[in-house]
């Protein structure tokens, strides 16, 4: 039997982790032990337990409790609380996912101590290193021995960067192994997605049809006054027309009276059509995307499951890692701009989008993941 310790800390890695941990009780229990240790970077009951509690995922079995901080003394904290884990479990592997604090310092503490590390969503790129997640993705990536792509572009990218794509097992950190293996996320949005079918919307605010929902949460949006504002000047001009459902992120909800000028917030608490809620667990927001008309979003995440489901996106970032589905004509880029996302609104309103291709697997991502992971021992 192999033992890999899972390190999760923010919301998109406990729901990736879910389709893993789902493959070893499932099918692999036998063979995988998993270790769970959550740094805590998300320490809001609405944003990490509730994900625990929703999709089935085993109690972690540490908790570092890391909390917020600077990205310096949040990684070094993570980075020492996870080298003493590993020092204990001695693992045959570390898996991490995608591209948070969490994962690099878990990266960072794993090949210090030589420890295989694997990374799963392996290769996206946004080709912006002004963003911290490149950063993180970029290291992680050229620290691991087994990188799991969930698209084509993302193994690509791994090529372009000097990772061989013919390298023969066992793998190591010199001799690593390279994969498209398609998207856990999908994994989990087939698996969950049958048992919203009935569900009850549990946000304050439910739209059986005809709503567009919105999720903003990135530092550059909610931390920059002349973003912030454009956006919601552009939410406030596109709800004359169509409600909009907003899951308020935590950081957003501060922000909101700091850096919205008067005239626009007070727009937006008193828009009737605008409709503000509690963050929403997973099985919510996967509700939400089932049964939206569009999204509108600066998550990356959230912007692959708008695709899962068929529904077109407009993205608040002036770029994306998730290229495929810009270029196939469900999503555009609008970035934080007022006019830009507004005629997004009326090219989906004016051209409904009728194919969506499958480019992000067969939803079996997770157990062929663990199929590599045995065979590599």
């Amino acid at each position: 039997m192999i033992k890999i310790v899972t390190i999760i800390g923010a919301r998109p890695q406990i729901i990736k982790a879910a389709a893993l941990s789902r493959a070893i009780k499932n099918k692999f229990s036998d063979k995988i032990k998993e270790i769970i240790v959550h740094t805590g970077q998300h320490y809001d009951e609405n944003m990490s337990q509730v994900f625990f509690d929703e999709l089935g995922i085993p109690t972690p079995d540490y908790n570092l409790g890391v909390g917020s901080g600077s990205h310096g003394a949040q990684t070094a904290k993570m980075i020492e609380g996870i080298e003493n884990v590993l020092l204990k479990e001695m693992p045959d592997y570390l898996v991490v996912y995608g591209d948070t604090n969490s994962t690099l310092a878990g990266a960072m503490a794993a090949s210090k101590i030589h420890i295989p590390i694997v990374h799963i969503e392996a290769g996206l790129r946004s080709f912006n290193k002004a963003m911290p997640e490149e950063i993180n993705r970029i290291c992680c990536d050229h620290c691991s021995t087994m990188l799991f792509s969930p698209t084509a572009t993302g193994y690509k990218n791994l090529i372009n960067e000097g990772f061989n794509p013919k390298n023969e097992k066992p793998f190591t950190a010199d001799n690593p192994g390279i994969y498209h293996c398609g998207d856990v996320m999908y994994d989990n949005s087939l698996h969950f997605g049958k048992s919203t079918d009935n569900r009850q919307q549990t946000t304050d605010f439910v739209a059986e049809e005809n709503f567009i929902l919105c999720t903003i949460h990135r530092n550059n949006n909610t931390d920059e006054p002349e973003r912030l504002n454009s956006i919601f000047r552009a939410l406030i001009k596109i709800s004359e027309e169509k409600d909009i459902i907003i899951p308020l992120h935590p950081r957003t909800k501060k922000m909101l009276d700091v850096n919205l000028d008067s005239d626009t917030y007070s727009t937006l608490i008193n828009n009737k059509r605008i409709h503000i809620t509690e963050p929403a667990s997973f099985l919510d927001m996967i509700n939400l995307e089932k049964n939206a008309d569009l999204v509108i979003t600066d998550s990356g995440g959230v912007q692959k499951e708008a695709y899962f489901f068929k529904k077109p996106c407009i993205i608040m970032r002036s770029e994306t890692e998730w290229k495929e589905i810009v270029e196939v004509g469900a999503a555009l880029i609008a970035d934080a701009d007022e006019r830009r996302i507004i005629e997004g609104y009326y090219h989906f309103k004016d051209n409904r989008i009728k194919e969506f291709p499958e480019i992000f697997g067969d939803g079996k991502a997770a157990e062929f993941i663990c199929n590599e992971l045995i065979s590599n021992k």
